[in-house]
Parts: C-alpha cells; sequence; structure tokens
C-alpha cells in the first residue's frame, strides 16, 4: 500500500541554495509536474526546489536517483516510486490522495515528466477527474540539443527513441523522412552507428547533430552529415551517456544539384539495399517521381558506381 504523508498545509517546509536555508509556501491541493535538471543540478530552478519541498510526497521514477537531488538542497520530502511497471497499482492511490485534498509533485529521472514517459497516462486520468495540476517547467532534453545544434529550430518533430530492430526502424524512419522540420530522437549509444546508417539510406546525406551528455561534464557535441557522423562512430568504442540525435529537414534539389544529390543517395541505398527497395527508398526520402529514381537506379547499377 502507498505510505500516507500528513498533509503539509500547517508544516513550515525548507529548501537549502547557496547555503541560505528557504521556507517553501504551502501549496494548494494538486499535481505539480515537475522538471529536474538532465545532469547539472545547478539547473534546478528555484520554484521547482520550493514545490518539491511543500509537497505531501514526491512520484518518482526512480527514487535513488531523485534522493540525490533532494538531498543536495536539503529537501526531505517523503518519496513515491512511481514507473511504468508498477503505474497500474499506484495510479488509484494517487487519485485518491489528490482528491483528499493533497499536493503531489511528479519528477522523472532527468528532464520533463512526459516527455518520452509514461507519466501522461496519469495527467489523462486528472483531466479525465477534473482534478488541478500545474506544470513547473525547466529542463529538457529535447530542448538543450535543439539550441545547440545548429539546425533550423522554427520547426522540429520529436521522436523520441526509434524501434530498436532494423526493420521496424528503417520502416518508421521511411514515415518521417518528408516532415519539413528538423527530426530529434533518443537513441541507445550501443545502436547508434547502425541508426545513422539507416538514417543516412532513408534520407540521404543530411545534416545532422549527435549532442551526448548534456550539461554534465563530458558534454560533447559532434555535427556534420549523417555520412560524416556514420563513419566517426562505425569503428568508435561505443560512447557512454544519454543520447540524442538531431536530423535536419529535407532539403529541395535544385537544378544544378539535382542529379548529384540524387546519385549520393542513391549510392548510399544501394550500398545497403537491392535496386528496387533503394529506388522506392530513395524516392520517398527525396520526394521524386519512383520511375525517374528507378531508371537513375538502373543507370548507376549498370555502370557500376562505387560508394566513394
Amino acid at each position: 500500500m502507498l505510505a500516507q504523508a500528513g498533509l503539509q498545509a500547517n508544516i513550515k517546509s525548507s529548501f537549502t541554495v547557496f547555503g541560505f536555508k528557504c521556507e517553501a509556501e504551502p501549496l494548494a491541493c494538486g499535481l505539480y509536474i515537475v522538471a529536474t535538471p538532465i545532469g547539472n543540478l545547478g539547473d534546478i530552478t528555484v520554484r521547482a526546489l520550493a514545490t518539491l519541498a511543500a509537497a505531501d510526497a514526491i512520484l518518482a521514477e526512480d527514487t535513488r536517483t531523485s534522493k540525490v537531488l533532494l538531498k543536495a538542497y536539503g529537501i526531505s520530502t517523503p518519496l513515491i516510486a512511481y514507473h511504468e511497471h508498477n503505474a497500474a497499482q499506484v495510479r488509484p492511490q494517487i487519485l485518491s490522495r489528490l482528491k483528499q485534498g493533497q499536493a503531489l509533485a511528479l519528477i522523472s529521472d532527468a528532464g520533463t515528466p512526459l516527455v518520452s514517459d509514461p507519466g501522461y497516462k496519469l495527467v489523462g486520468d486528472l483531466v479525465s477527474e477534473k482534478l488541478p495540476l500545474t506544470a513547473v517547467p525547466g529542463p529538457s532534453a529535447v530542448l538543450a540539443a535543439l539550441v545547440v545544434a545548429g539546425l533550423p529550430t522554427d520547426r522540429f518533430f520529436f521522436e523520441g527513441f526509434l524501434p530498436p530492430k532494423a526493420g521496424a526502424r528503417r520502416q518508421r524512419l521511411h514515415e518521417l523522412a518528408q516532415i519539413p522540420g528538423t527530426l530529434v530522437f533518443f537513441e541507445s549509444p550501443r545502436r547508434m552507428a547502425e541508426c545513422l546508417g539507416d538514417m543516412a539510406a532513408v534520407f540521404g546525406n543530411r545534416a545532422a547533430v549527435m549532442a551526448r551528455e548534456l550539461t554534465k561534464h563530458f558534454e560533447t557535441v559532434r555535427r556534420g552529415t549523417l555520412d560524416d557522423l556514420g563513419r566517426e562512430f562505425a569503428d568508435a568504442p561505443t560512447p557512454k551517456g544519454e543520447v540524442v540525435l538531431l536530423v535536419g529537414p529535407p532539403g529541395a534539389l535544385d537544378s544544378g544539384s539535382a542529379e548529384a544529390s540524387l546519385d549520393e543517395k542513391l549510392l548510399a541505398a544501394l550500398a545497403t539495399y537491392s535496386l528496387k527497395d533503394a529506388a522506392t527508398i530513395v524516392s520517398q526520402a527525396s520526394g521524386l517521381p519512383r520511375r525517374r529514381v528507378y531508371a537513375r537506379a538502373i543507370e548507376i547499377s549498370t555502370r557500376g558506381d562505387k560508394m566513394p
């Protein structure tokens, strides 16, 4: 059973920041969705600290990870494990506590809850029950990677994690190929080289960025093209830490570079796929008629062009 924490309406809660102990004002009842640092503990906001200190309990994805943050800022609010494996059991008890007038905070291991995170089901239940909820915004790996990438930011599409198996991953990439904006992915470091290869085959040699360990001591940002990054990581040791991959939007093929760009895409695809499949992939990725792309693929295959 979920441990019951007493309401803190009459208790002076506190947190410590820059060596000063600060009182946290009592919270109105409801669920507070609180963003926490993605690496650097200094990225927490004062409002987030006050909310975490004043809540009756904090719903945390991994209580061991969350304890590090709370200890750093002198917060003693009780923690409750809430994750995808126990959500169905715990969710009704959370709703019950909210109906009793409690204030609960929801955090993830890092960043903004609900982004590539199952917490949206809880929020959906609150909306259905007409229970109050409040966002306490802050760090997000998606936005942190986007603003340092150097790729267009006026439009972007967050995909999250791609399917781990190659066939399903390529199929999903086909579906994303014509989105007119920067694509943002989370990826396991173990699959990064393979994923970059599939992206190059499906998207062509677009601009791309790999951002790793953002805000942490070993933060790394690599910029180039999908081919550049693919070559860099193909034979390199598996990188450690959290990875965000970003791919620039599809570019229009002007008359002067159309054939060269088409050939480049076909050569990349033919290195992995059959002639028929390569033509289909490049046609979908470029928006060019399949008949034209297939004819060009036959010409390239006949004259025996090789990848550089």
